[in-house]
């Protein structure tokens, strides 16, 4: 069916070229009967192959209607954002006025999600006052998906208000404001904030708001213009608190507005006409007096105003007190200890602070004790209201538990509670944050909405990537109708809007977009550029790939890159820096087993500088011999690697990485039994070459290095271990894992003691104290605590490691016949003609600089199991030696502790 349907398009292209059908020629049945062929074809998975047709026949008869027609709705079918060919297939009809088509076509269009400019074509249809409805429906419509079209928005809220819906009006012309100060239209916002001002003259936040953005988007006077209509409005209401706070916002912006200053005086003298003291105060500040600071001036004065009789205030050493009584100049508090104490106005200007009765202080010295705590340990919520609005309304979650802490709640108490403290402010519409600060916490006058909760919390991010999770969060669970949408999604077009600098995340602001866009077709930017185009213009391609820090964006990337005709290239250099099977998986199912050679043989070619990729390749590919690279190499280099990255640990280079990586290594070539398993099928010789290698790996635990031998022996009984003493001294002490005094035993419990109950308890307290300064990708802080932590659990892992395998050696076990634990030996250097005197203990007791070595040491190793009066010429790090035994006798155990050392450091 689908090549009759295929083959159908090919002959109807055909007759319309050289047939040369004219527009008037089609009708609304005929785009129908294509919607049949499409839908078959679409069915039966060939939509693409009847795309290519179309397409291949426009790029010589570019104006094929059936063409552009066809290929512009398997598009749509293809979620390929490029709706070019329907675009140009509706002007053509328009041009040719042609307007039932031009709706049809429209339609179509919007068959598959809202689209800017189809809604726009379908809206000119109905040119016609009969059908003037349907145009603001369209209308609607397209406003919630244009977030820059202002003009509409205001004339459906004009058409609103004609209709008597002053509600839905409202809603609309606080949209429209919104628009034209992105515009930066003054006359047009003038207009509305006026309109809205006889609406709702109450809703002070949002004309709040709205000035603010007036400020920063035009200028700081077109506030003072707007703010000035709205006081006098307030003026008239008698409204005197809400005056004063947009007066205050005035004097902000222009301090020498004299008109402003004498309201705010006007207005204290209205809402303070009952305070005996009031024109004393006013005196008192300067408020009327042009000379003085006027916000210096208006703090003194409220301040001045708040000393009533029964009002609270705070002394920094009497604490909290109430005011008994006001007279001339002088007030008298009663404090806890000090009542009935007198102070002069002036004085108590100074040294008081005026608290309002609902403040976490007052309540701590008025109610009693058990009263308190039994409040705010049962009411989470109205303890977060008290404690926030006790600090101007903007309190972080560590200042809180500051108060609480230890005089209302126990440490344990507030865990608890600070878990459902943060549950709250996290859902409760009554708290926000400051849009800053997202650790800054607010209580709300009007409960916040889920929209600007989610804008706060984007602009409160720092990280690009983040910031992109806040849209897509805002997407999936708020209206993106909302204004707070279109600044954030405007954020994002904008990196899409700078293509003549390619960077990172230019390149992960256009796959968002473009993700997004499939998912919600009517929020499409529209795109100047393809991802290819983009691509090419980039310096390099693979430093923007390595520096993407959002998984899911480099997954698009992979997507895009791979429609790319070099796309096997492009995977192949990327692996080794995004280890990740999706990569093996689309090149092997491409048949590109040639770059799966190469990736894997440059890898191991280079496996110190790509350590993590080889690991990821021995735990992933079963086969390394179809690579020619055979199972002894792969152990070989393993083993490379984990000398090289524990030495690297020894130099503190790149600690807790380079633990990571030995942990992976150890764990690939003993607990997944890569040695083992090899060992039992090999050659004699491959294994004497691993044992070799095996051996002079540093720090590898005794205890594998023996399993190995014993597995060894299970294979070839007769293999000569060239490490191996004459008996079985060596091989049994070895076998009872690491060896020290009972000194080092002792010293090394109390270290991990001490580590265990004071460094990390120390570390939590520190991480939990920076967790609530917030923040915490710009938290340094938290970052160290999280470092030091992570320090701290490896030096535990290992001193548990080590002491779970160790073996206590007395001087009685120490047996003087031949070098071995315990033991001081007298050499001759032959190659120096002098004698030296070593004594043999454990890596814990080891002090070369007073020649005490560690019988794991590589000289330990060397001369461990000779007696007296054998000799040995070895080399170590390139340099020969050779020496005779010429004494060995037992060590003195009491010289060798290290207790007190350990203790002080602690100390």
């Amino acid at each position: 069916m689908a090549e009759k349907d295929l083959q159908s398009i090919r002959e109807q292209l055909n007759e319309e070229k050289w047939t040369r059908a004219t527009i008037n020629s089609y009708t609304v049945t005929n785009f129908s009967k294509f919607d049949t062929i499409i839908d078959s074809c679409v069915k039966d998975n060939e939509g693409e192959e009847l795309k290519e047709i179309c397409d291949e026949h426009l790029s010589h008869t570019k104006n094929s209607i059936i063409a552009l027609y066809v290929s512009g709705v398997l598009s749509y079918h293809l979620q390929d954002i490029n709706d070019s060919n329907m675009i140009y297939l509706i002007e053509i009809f328009k041009d040719n006025h042609k307007e039932n088509i031009v709706e049809f076509l429209s339609n179509r269009i919007l068959d598959f999600g809202e689209n800017k400019i189809a809604l726009r074509f379908l809206a000119e249809c109905y040119t016609d006052n009969t059908e003037a409805d349907k145009k603001y429906k369209v209308w609607e419509r397209l406003i919630k998906i244009d977030y820059e079209e202002a003009e509409l928005v205001k004339l459906i809220a004009e058409k609103k208000e004609e209709e008597g819906d002053k509600d839905a009006a409202a809603e609309f012309y606080k949209k429209a404001i919104h628009r034209y100060i992105n515009k930066k239209n003054f006359n047009q916002i003038k207009e509305i904030w006026n309109k809205l001002i006889e609406y709702n003259i109450d809703d002070i936040p949002f004309f709040l708001r709205i000035e603010k953005k007036i400020s920063a988007a035009i200028s700081n006077e077109k506030s003072v213009l707007l703010l000035e209509e709205l006081n006098v409005r307030l003026l008239k209401k008698n409204d005197w608190d809400a005056s004063i706070d947009i007066l205050k916002r005035i004097l902000d912006y222009d301090p020498q507005n004299d008109h402003a200053r004498k309201q705010i005086v006007d207005c204290f003298r209205k809402k303070y006409s009952d305070h005996s003291q009031l024109e004393e105060y006013i005196k008192l500040s300067n408020i009327t007096q042009n000379w003085r600071n006027i916000h210096e001036a208006i703090f003194d004065f409220e301040k001045h105003i708040s000393f009533d009789a029964g009002a609270f205030v705070f002394h920094r050493s009497w604490g909290v007190g109430i005011i008994k009584s006001t007279k001339d100049d002088m007030i008298t508090i009663d404090f806890a200890k000090k009542r009935g104490h007198s102070m002069s106005l002036k004085m108590a200007t100074g040294a008081l602070f005026n608290l309002p009765k609902y403040h976490i202080w007052v309540l701590k010295s008025i109610w009693p004790a058990d009263k308190l705590h039994e409040r705010v340990k049962n009411d989470v919520k109205w303890t977060l209201k008290i404690l926030i609005k006790s600090f101007d309304n903007a309190t972080s979650l560590k200042l809180i538990k500051n108060e609480m802490v230890p005089s209302v709640l126990t440490q344990g108490e507030w865990v608890t509670w600070s878990n459902e403290a943060k549950k709250i402010l996290k859902t409760d519409p009554e708290f926000g944050n400051l849009p800053d600060k997202a650790d800054i916490f607010v209580v709300r006058d009007n409960p916040i909405t889920v929209e600007e909760k989610l804008y706060n919390k984007f602009k409160a991010e720092k990280n690009f990537y983040e910031k992109l999770k806040s849209v897509s969060e805002f997407i999936e669970n708020a209206d993106t109708e909302s204004e707070f949408f279109s600044e954030m999604f405007s954020y994002v077009t904008n990196y899409i809007k700078k293509l003549s600098s390619i960077n990172e995340q230019v390149v992960a602001a256009y796959l968002f977009l473009q993700d997004i866009t499939r998912k919600y077709p009517y929020l499409n930017p529209g795109f100047e550029k393809s991802f290819e185009q983009i691509i090419s213009e980039a310096s390099d391609i693979y430093d923007i790939f390595d520096k993407i820090e959002d998984a899911d964006i480099r997954r698009l990337f992979l997507e895009n890159a791979k429609k790319l005709s070099n796309w096997a290239d492009i995977y192949a250099e990327i692996f080794p820096k995004y280890l990740n099977k999706f990569i093996f998986d689309e090149l092997l199912e491409a048949g590109h087993e040639d770059k799966i050679r190469k990736i894997i043989l440059d890898i191991y070619e280079r496996a110190k500088e790509n350590r993590n990729a080889f690991i990821w390749l021995v735990k992933n590919i079963d086969d390394f011999e179809k690579y020619n690279i055979s199972n002894e190499k792969v152990i070989i280099t393993l083993l490379h690697l984990l000398d090289v990255t524990n030495r690297e640990i020894d130099n503190k280079h790149n600690v807790s990485p380079n633990r990571k990586t030995a942990k992976q290594i150890e764990t690939l070539l003993f607990a997944n039994n890569l040695v083992k398993n090899f060992v039992l099928k090999a050659e004699l010789d491959s294994v004497s070459r691993i044992y070799s290698i095996l051996f002079d790996v540093k720090d590898i635990d005794p205890k594998e290095r023996e399993n190995i031998k014993d597995v060894i022996l299970e294979k070839y009984p007769d293999f000569k271990f060239f490490d191996k003493v004459e008996g079985d001294v060596q091989r049994d002490i070895f076998s009872k894992g690491l060896l020290c005094v009972e000194q080092s035993y002792r010293a090394k419990q109390k270290e991990l003691k001490y580590i265990l109950e004071v460094e990390i308890p120390r570390n939590s307290k520190e991480i939990g104290a920076a967790i609530e300064l917030g923040d915490l990708k710009e938290n340094a802080e938290y970052k160290a605590g999280k470092e030091k932590q992570e320090l701290l659990n490896i030096s535990v892992s290992k001193l548990k490691k080590d002491l779970e395998k160790v073996h206590i050696v007395s001087e009685d076990d120490v047996e003087a016949d031949k070098v071995n634990f315990g033991t001081k030996i007298t050499m001759f250097d032959i190659n120096k003609n002098e004698e030296q005197v070593f004594t043999i203990l454990g890596p814990w007791e080891s002090d070369p600089s007073i020649n005490i070595l560690s019988y794991l040491s590589p000289f330990g190793k060397a001369i461990y199991g000779l007696k007296e009066g054998e000799e040995k010429n070895f080399t170590i790090n390139e340099s020969n030696y050779n020496f005779r035994i010429l004494h060995i006798e037992k060590a003195d155990f009491s010289a060798f502790s290290t207790e007190k050392e350990i203790e002080v450091e602690f100390e």
